[in-house]
């Protein structure tokens, strides 16, 4: 019993130490939105362009380490996520379409792929669907998450700069596949 209770402190505290170690980041993110300089390497960090122009055109397409990265501006706030869609079929920054994507879910935004209508959350990445249960004497839909598809990646403002942090891929999501398979293609065609 006592060798459960120290393995129990035990692994508390190394909790306590990676609680400590991951809030302890000097690190600003963009969602804080806040305008100030920020501390942190920039040769980590990948240059997009000026935060004035990438709000007046809502978005950007560009490539962070050879993959194609698209970062919106939304509702005042910048999110950065793969280009391609976890299921392939297309670019999210398809132009023509650009304008019908955005909708709010249970008070997230998220984009809708302009191929196949799959929402994506802007904050996580998460794959939301609706649903019902049949069992229920009045089944309503709900929306429900397929879990994170999309990966996020990064965004950081500093001195009205906008930089985009290359992605962590000791985690791997389903987009990665696409991301990965069109990194080399070196241009931003929608394939259908």
């Amino acid at each position: 019993m006592l060798d459960l209770v120290i393995l129990s402190l035990h692994f508390f505290m190394c909790f306590l130490i990676s609680l400590v170690i991951w809030y302890g980041s000097k690190d600003k993110d963009l969602h804080n939105v806040s305008k100030g300089t920020v501390e942190m390497e920039h040769d980590a960090l990948v240059y997009v362009g000026k935060e004035d122009d990438i709000k007046k055109s809502q978005r950007i397409t560009t490539k962070v380490n050879g993959r194609e990265v698209v970062v919106f501006y939304h509702e005042r706030k910048f999110y950065a996520m793969d280009a391609r869609c976890y299921r392939k079929i297309g670019s999210l920054n398809h132009s023509a379409l650009f304008f019908f994507l955005f909708q709010d879910i249970n008070g997230q935004s998220c984009i809708i792929c302009p191929w196949h209508q799959y929402k994506i959350t802007l904050e996580t990445g998460e794959g939301l669907y609706q649903a019902i249960n049949p069992l229920e004497p009045s089944p309503t839909p709900r929306w429900l998450s397929k879990g994170v598809k999309q990966r996020i990646h990064k965004v950081t403002i500093d001195n009205g700069n906008i930089y985009v942090s290359p992605p962590d891929l000791s985690v791997s999501f389903d987009s990665d596949y696409y991301a990965e398979k069109y990194k080399s293609n070196g241009d931003f065609t929608v394939e259908k």
